[in-house]
């Protein structure tokens, strides 16, 4: 509680009154009539201690005393506070910060008990913003790429001790005990001298000292910084030497790209833009958050950039600038050719590496994953009915017999089988399998693969049948089936990393199911088909549907409500795939946080700067709260007309704008506010959608609809 004077003078009048308040830690009872102004009020006190010394119960202080307490502890704070400030101001509190906030472990050498290798320090296992505070504050700064090894120099030489301390030389062959003598920062190395008698480790080879003092003389006996790993001293004198080398082997390691000093645009920050997204993700994927073909796609990329780049180098380091002769021509056209392949791989890295444009472009599923193959029908032509339950009681057998079981098993090529879990029996199942969960919560710990046209329906309500996935891992359920039904199911999905249903291929019917999503929800991938109808889904921290190019989707009577986005369609159809084709009848898409519908599209420069401008222009255009239901077909508000003021400065914008589209791509990735949203009249406009009417759109956070220009 805060005291004020007219606090005081209000108490002044009152009667008797009981008032408990806080002083640090000192709390009192004030009595009657107290006469604040004067400080002689006496409190009881009943817990708490009165400066240093603790009180008991019974003991009265004046509320004068109790207020000189508190003022000189605020002085007193007050005090330390200036001192830390002219502390940090010595110039070395980049020193002081890491040491106080990294505290660094021992990293034992055992190497099956034969190791003589000294201990080091344990570096690999810092947390995201002790690196981030690094690399921001210490190391790079607002950097250029052209300048990170100056800047990286830089900071090594005001925290590397000079000489004299003892590190590991780790290499891929060979771990050596070696003293390091002097620095060469400029070439990032160091002067090193062997450690006598030999202490090493070796790898697939034998090494003597002889060998070892010949390979350092062919070296000059300098060694990469990123090579060394200091010593476990317990006096602390190295740790920040062990820290730096750390931040060093780590940011060559997984953050820097061997083209990004060749990059044409060099004016811009390269924390913002490379260093801040790559090591987010590095830790995206070290947590389990971003899904295990896409981080397989993304090591791919890398090593086919790395390739194409090598290539590209060597080829242009063999061209004569004054050479007109054809093999220099032909050269020339091959090095275009790879410089295009070149770019549109750190493209591609760009999208993954920039966690908005991951989540709109990214990602088409796993391919890596197991692609189960249709089983087709039995050779026996048999059929059989697959019962899902742990235990049932005599009235639910019997209502399932007479209302499922007798009409699917009429005829002798039909038997029934009985599972304890659902992903078995559908593991058990071939075409035209029926498979009936009974009512109970049923916990998987693996996905459920769905190759063959089968049926899973619910026996009772959807809350009354759930499907609960606990464990980490790929998509919930995924569909290739050419003919998959769902009905009268609840799925339920945690710690997931991917998203709940997947329609890889094929066609998926789901009716009256409920989806309790945590990343994506659903997801129709090119060329496959869904059909939901009368569906609750909510909770995904992504799109609620997700819809790619070529896919068939009808939504017909669904509940999409406190997800990211409602509805995310990609239309950016390349010439193998055509455009998704959309049917929307009387859906409720409420409470999301985005928009209802987003449709992400390429966008050349002549379209983005317009859209940027009528952004710009329309008031209010990030307006929240309740938006009246309407009709998809309509839009919640009418685009403003640009200022006719402007007409000729956008005209004169709009040619640079497309010289400069290359580089306007290049620079989506630092830019926090990447799209760009607009209402239309008429959604029908749009040639994706099929059939829109009686949807309602209520309490969506950026409005109904919204355009991502990339």
């Amino acid at each position: 509680m805060f005291w004020s004077l007219s606090v005081f003078n209000l108490l002044q009048h009152l009667g008797r009154i009981t008032l408990t308040l806080l002083l640090y830690e000192v709390t009192v009872i004030v009595g009657r009539n107290p006469s604040f102004l004067n400080g002689t009020c006496s409190v009881h006190l009943y817990s708490g201690k009165y400066g240093n010394t603790p009180l008991n119960g019974g003991t009265s202080i004046t509320l004068g005393n109790c207020l000189t307490v508190l003022f000189q502890n605020e002085d007193k704070e007050a005090a330390d506070e200036e001192e830390e400030e002219d502390d940090d101001d010595s110039g070395t509190d980049h020193l002081s910060g890491e040491k106080s906030g990294t505290q660094l472990q021992r990293c034992e050498h055992h190497e099956g008990g034969r190791s003589s290798l000294p201990d080091t320090f344990q570096t690999s296992s810092l947390l995201f913003y002790e690196r981030f505070k690094a690399y921001q504050d210490y190391m790079l700064g607002d950097c250029k790429p052209s300048e990170v090894k100056a800047f990286t120099a830089d900071y090594l030489e005001k925290v590397l001790e000079p000489c004299d301390w003892m590190a590991l030389w780790c290499t891929d062959a060979f771990d050596v005990l070696v003293e390091v003598t002097d620095l060469d920062l400029k070439n990032l190395k160091a002067w090193v001298e062997l450690s006598l008698p030999l202490k090493c480790v070796t790898r697939g080879c034998e090494i003597t000292e002889e060998a070892m003092l010949s390979l350092l003389e062919a070296t000059q006996y300098k060694v990469h910084l990123q090579e060394l790993q200091v010593v476990y001293d317990e006096s602390g004198d190295f740790v920040q030497t062990a820290l730096a080398l750390e931040h060093l082997r780590f940011f060559y390691k997984h953050i820097w790209r061997e083209w990004d000093e060749e990059d044409e645009d060099d004016d811009f920050d390269y924390f913002v833009r490379c260093v801040e997204p790559r090591l987010r993700l590095f830790y995206d994927i070290l947590e389990d958050r971003v899904p295990v073909g896409l981080v397989a796609e993304y090591r791919s990329l890398l090593e086919n950039c790395s390739k194409c780049f090598q290539q590209f180098s060597q080829l242009r380091s063999s061209l004569s600038v004054d050479s007109d002769s054809e093999l220099d021509n032909v050269s020339m056209v091959e090095g275009l050719k790879l410089y295009d392949q070149l770019e549109t791989f750190k493209r591609k890295l760009r999208i993954i590496e920039n966690p908005l444009l991951r989540y709109v472009l990214a990602y088409k599923g796993n391919s890596w994953q197991q692609n189960l193959q249709s089983r087709g029908l039995r050779s026996s032509g048999l059929k059989v009915v697959h019962v899902v339950t742990e235990s049932c009681c005599t009235v639910l057998l019997q209502s399932l017999l007479s209302a499922r079981l007798m009409p699917l098993c009429s005829t002798e090529d039909t038997e029934i089988q009985f599972h304890r879990e659902p992903v078995s029996a559908v593991d058990a199942c071939h075409q035209d399998d029926v498979v009936i969960l009974l009512p109970g919560r049923y916990s998987v710990s693996s996905s459920i693969f769905i190759p063959d046209s089968i049926t899973m329906e619910g026996f009772g309500f959807p809350d009354e049948i759930v499907i609960e996935k606990k464990t980490k891992g790929s998509t919930f359920v995924e569909s290739t089936g050419a003919d998959v039904r769902l009905s009268n199911i609840k799925f339920i999905q945690h710690d997931a990393i991917e998203g709940i249903l997947c329609v890889r291929k094929g066609t998926l019917n789901m009716e009256n199911c409920v989806l309790q999503c945590q990343t994506t929800g659903v997801i129709v991938q090119t060329s496959a088909r869904l059909t939901m109808n009368v569906c609750d889904l909510y909770g995904s921290k992504g799109a609620g549907v997700e819809i790619y190019p070529g896919s068939v989707c009808s939504l017909v009577g669904n509940s999409i409500h406190h997800c990211r986005d409602g509805i995310l369609i990609k239309d950016f159809a390349n010439a193998l795939d055509g455009m998704p084709a959309i049917t929307m009848e009387n859906n409720n898409i409420h409470n999301n946080e985005g928009y209802a519908v987003i449709l992400v599209k390429p966008g050349d420069g002549k379209y983005q700067v317009l859209a940027e401008r009528r952004e710009e222009d329309r008031p209010g255009a990030e307006s929240k709260g309740d938006i009246p239901s309407t009709d998809m077909s309509t839009s919640s508000s009418a685009p403003a007309t640009p200022k006719s003021a402007e007409t000729n400065s956008m005209e004169e914008d709009l040619a640079s704008a497309v010289n400069r589209k290359w580089q306007f791509s290049r620079q989506i990735s630092r830019n926090k506010e990447v799209s760009c949203s607009r209402p239309v009249q008429d959604l029908m406009e749009h040639q994706i959608f099929v059939s829109v009417q009686g949807n309602q759109f209520r309490r969506n956070g950026k409005g109904d609809f919204g355009t991502f220009f990339y």
